[in-house]
């Protein structure tokens, strides 16, 4: 009895962990510095400079705050820029399961930028709301720093840069991979399926399995001592 009481217990902890083993491997999203070569358009000629660019991607309730941040500077300006003048925006194209462009905007330059000195983009943000599920990624596009009341720089990658950020949209209500509800048929047996929409629905179904067999191994338990008891 002792024996199969922990082969039980055994069995139950080993579900359990690989179940959460199966949850927690599944990433939302993957994030990677892509080198982008922009080729700018300035008010004192052509530029070009290449910048590692970083995407992050946070949900905030029904979308996701987007962040694009800069590494180098891109263009400089051969006037000194006064505090606060100079305020960068960029756009992302969206591939995968969505298109289109989503804007991020920074903010203006904290301290005095000097002349013929690199111009520090920093941070833009920007809002992500997705219209459906799935995988959806997003690239650098035109970057454009904005400087005494005027486009001073419109900058282009000529690289084809890759994404920088595979971001795995889910929960989005009607969207086109959003699973059906149950039908409430009051017939809950024999037809009954695991889920099979997708890695993340397999793992609460290992889950749920686990906690199945946790509740048999605590039943089967209760049974053998009751009847050791006798």
């Amino acid at each position: 009895m002792p024996n199969r009481r922990r082969t039980t217990a055994a069995l139950t902890a080993a579900v359990a962990v690989a179940g959460a083993t199966v949850l927690a491997g599944a990433p939302a999203a993957h994030a990677a510095v892509v080198d982008v070569d922009y080729a700018c358009e300035t008010k004192i000629g052509p530029k070009s400079a290449v910048s590692p660019v970083d995407i992050k991607a946070v949900k905030n309730g029904s979308s996701y705050t987007i962040t694009m941040s800069f590494e180098k500077g891109v263009s400089d300006s051969p006037v000194e820029l006064p505090k606060g003048v100079m305020t960068p925006r960029a756009e992302l194209v969206l591939g995968g399961d969505a298109s289109g462009t989503v804007k991020v905007k920074g903010t203006p330059n904290t301290a005095a930028i000097p002349p013929d000195t690199p111009i520090r983009i920093g941070t833009l943000t920007g809002t992500f709301t997705p219209k459906k599920n799935g995988k959806v990624t997003f690239t650098a596009g035109v970057l454009t720093v904005h400087a005494l009341g005027m486009d001073a720089a419109v900058c282009t990658p000529k690289n084809n840069p890759k994404p920088s950020l595979e971001l795995q949209v889910s929960g989005v209500s009607g969207g086109s991979d959003t699973p059906p509800p149950a039908a409430d048929d009051g017939d809950s047996g024999a037809d009954d399926q695991l889920p099979k929409t997708g890695p993340l629905d397999s793992a609460l179904a290992l889950g749920t399995l686990g906690g199945t067999v946790l509740l048999t191994g605590a039943a089967g338990v209760l049974w053998l001592t009751r009847r050791t008891a006798r």
